[in-house]
């Protein structure tokens, strides 16, 4: 079987996997009793107004409260207040709704319940330096860690010590009101402490962990920040804290649901699926050397399934930026895999970010084919060199291969397919 239109099974699949994970849809599904008390609504992430849309939708009684996403993320809610602020670099926006939220949850009862919508992107926008350390200091250093190559796990462990909310802070807040969170996931593993640096979980990790990634990266570590890291009373809450018992968290939406949708869309299509992991890292380019060597195999042997067949995959790679160009992990991941299947007559491919935004720029992310070397050639484009310079927006650009879907207000993070038709008459095998 072949694809009468380039792409279109392919973004068939990752309509399919965005869907899948639509807090709109979801999220009824989850929501605690109301209690006796109040109930206020916090939250951050680029999923986050999309989930308080659905809370309002669902829920029964009062509400109030407010959640930050990012610009252009918003949804429209008559209770829940939405504002927008800047991500990946905070801003000045998500600082004040940080602080906002801190005063809304202060004086709470035991009778009264915080419902905190988390997703995706909520570290940087739910902002707030921890007492000592600048603004400017922490944005320098929320920098050089995006910029370094450094996995999720190890930003966000730096974003909550550095913080005034993360890290179970928030949660500290509220007592001694109920905490409920609920986590659209996109972290490797899911673990919901993790994603937008956990505001209202317990932190396993310490400020020593944290000053050794500083150093790990060869970040330089401004004097107040080395000074928070070193004060012990600095320290966030950790597992079993009684001041955290009661509260529970919840993960409603994940890259294995997403992946999961789109493996079903292959099916119906004729195409066997093959999830290969839901949680893949690494650095971007190196991900999709792995990923070309996998659709070789199955090109020559068969192996680990015959074609024609569907290889996905998730997670959250990353980019060690040395280059000047422009562009996201989804389009760097592309523009190596496009070097290294040199021109695989057999296989195409597309990788976005479920968020709709790759990076900073404006689309998800960019497709692949058999023919992308041959036209990016007549273009007069050199692949290794753009490659070189971290500059794959402009490689897609230039062929019309963007995917861009605006913003889609959920986020499970990377969403990539392999798809390698059956060898025709043609062929000769």
């Amino acid at each position: 079987m072949t694809i009468k239109e380039p792409g279109d099974l392919l973004r068939r699949m990752f309509d399919a996997a965005v869907a899948a994970v639509d807090p709109l849809a979801i999220i009824g599904a989850h929501l605690p009793a109301p209690p006796k008390g109040r109930t206020i609504v916090i939250g951050a992430g680029k999923a986050s107004a999309r989930m308080a849309e659905g809370v309002e939708r669902h829920w029964h009684g009062p509400i109030g409260g407010l959640v930050v996403t990012r610009y252009g993320h918003g949804a429209a809610t008559r209770h829940i207040e939405i504002i927008e602020a800047g991500h990946p670099v905070p801003d000045d926006a998500g600082h004040r709704a940080a602080a906002r939220m801190l005063e809304l949850v202060r004086g709470l009862t035991a009778d009264d319940l915080v419902l905190c919508l988390i997703s995706g992107g909520g570290s940087a926008l739910m902002s707030l330096p921890a007492p000592g350390v600048s603004v400017d200091d922490k944005r320098a250093v929320h920098r050089a860690l995006l910029h370094c190559g450094a996995p999720i796990d190890e930003i966000n462990c730096v974003r909550k010590h550095l913080s005034a909310i993360k890290g179970g802070r928030l949660a500290l807040a509220c007592q001694p009101a109920r905490v409920v969170t609920l986590v659209v996931s996109d972290v490797p593993g899911d673990d919901p402490s993790v994603v937008a640096s956990g505001p209202t979980l317990a932190d396993a990790g310490t400020a020593a962990d944290a000053l050794r990634i500083l150093h790990k990266y060869a970040i330089a570590v401004p004097a107040s920040v080395r000074a928070l890291l070193a004060d012990a009373a600095a320290e966030t809450p950790k597992p079993g804290d009684p001041r955290l018992a009661g509260n529970t968290a919840v993960v409603i939406a994940t890259a294995q649901r997403a992946l999961e949708a789109a493996a079903e869309v292959a099916r119906r299509a004729g195409y066997a699926p093959l999830i290969l992991s839901n949680s893949i890292e690494g650095e971007a380019r190196e991900v999709a050397i792995v990923h070309a060597g996998i659709a070789r195999q199955v090109l020559l042997h068969g192996q680990p399934l015959a074609a024609p067949c569907v290889i996905l995959s998730g997670g959250e790679t990353s980019v060690t930026v040395r280059g000047h160009g422009r562009g996201g992990r989804n389009a760097e991941f592309l523009l190596a895999l496009a070097i290294a299947l040199k021109g695989a007559a057999r296989v195409r491919a597309i990788a976005c970010d479920t968020d709709g935004i790759d990076g900073t720029e404006d689309n998800a992310g960019a497709l692949l084919g058999p023919d992308t070397l041959a036209r990016a050639a007549a273009l007069g484009l050199d692949p290794a060199a753009l490659l070189a310079d971290n500059d794959g927006y402009r490689f897609f650009a230039a062929l019309g291969d963007l995917v861009v879907t605006g913003p889609t207000r959920t986020n499970v993070n990377d969403f990539r397919a392999l798809l390698i038709d059956g060898a025709s008459d043609a062929d000769g095998d």
